[in-house]
């Protein structure tokens, strides 16, 4: 049986024009996303695009010494495997499942097919592509210049945003690799966010307190990035 379109909640599929989106709904398999899993590895064949259902994907720059520095995420806003659309069948960039959720699967041999049936994937690919980049670019430029609580405050944000509740499963640790800095730098800025009434943390999970609050507290580049997907994506 065929994907129906309005039980999907991915963000591009359904921007789809009912026509096209049944054209393109044989070549779409639902999957499991399970924590951890690795959807696309560096420097190895693409094969797959995942169109995000729920839950988030971090993209990963790994770096000579072992450690990864996430550069991007991905929730059902968009989908993972851009390469393959941009021309080539890898890439240097990890996409490693952060929080457990669900997809679409779309197989690379079917790509030209697909495109084929839907005019309009092709631009709306194009544009999330495009989005992303800009996310990538927007969190290289905060990581080298913004403090450690501004830059958490991003990344709740973007996670809260790609969530459907207010209760994010992220331990300090977990963070701390996230964004690329000691776990005692991530507990003293959570713990100066609880202290603000913005979050609340404990046993390995936040929750969101305060969203209003959050924003105010945050730098620009949340809201460059934010503003660049609803220009290009309406999202």
């Amino acid at each position: 049986m065929s994907l129906e379109q309005s039980v999907v909640r991915n963000h591009l599929l359904a921007m789809l024009p009912a026509e096209e989106f049944r054209a393109l709904a044989p070549y779409l398999v639902p999957v499991d996303l399970p924590a951890r899993q690795i959807l696309q590895h560096p420097s190895e064949p693409i094969r797959a695009l995942y169109f995000i259902e729920d839950g988030w994907i971090s993209l990963l720059m790994a770096l000579k010494d072992g450690s990864t520095v996430d550069i991007a995420m991905v929730g059902r806003e968009g989908m993972i495997g851009t390469p393959i659309l941009l021309g080539s069948d890898r890439s240097i960039v990890e996409a490693m499942v952060q929080r457990a959720g669900a997809g679409i699967r779309l197989d690379g041999q079917h790509l030209q097919d697909a495109l084929r049936a839907c005019p309009s994937l092709r631009q709306l690919l194009m544009h999330f592509s495009l989005a992303l980049m800009t996310q990538a670019g927007q969190m290289v430029a905060c990581n080298r210049r913004h403090p450690i609580e501004q830059r958490l405050v991003c990344w709740l944000l973007m996670a809260h945003d790609r969530s459907d509740g207010d209760d994010l499963p992220m331990t300090h640790e977990a963070l701390a690799a996230t964004l690329g800095v000691r776990r005692a730098s991530i507990s003293l800025a959570a713990g100066k966010l609880q202290k603000a009434g913005l979050i609340r943390y404990a046993s390995g999970r936040i929750t969101i307190r305060d969203r209003a609050g959050l924003e105010a507290a945050a730098c620009e580049c949340y809201g460059v990035v934010r503003n660049e997907y609803r220009r290009l994506l309406g999202k």
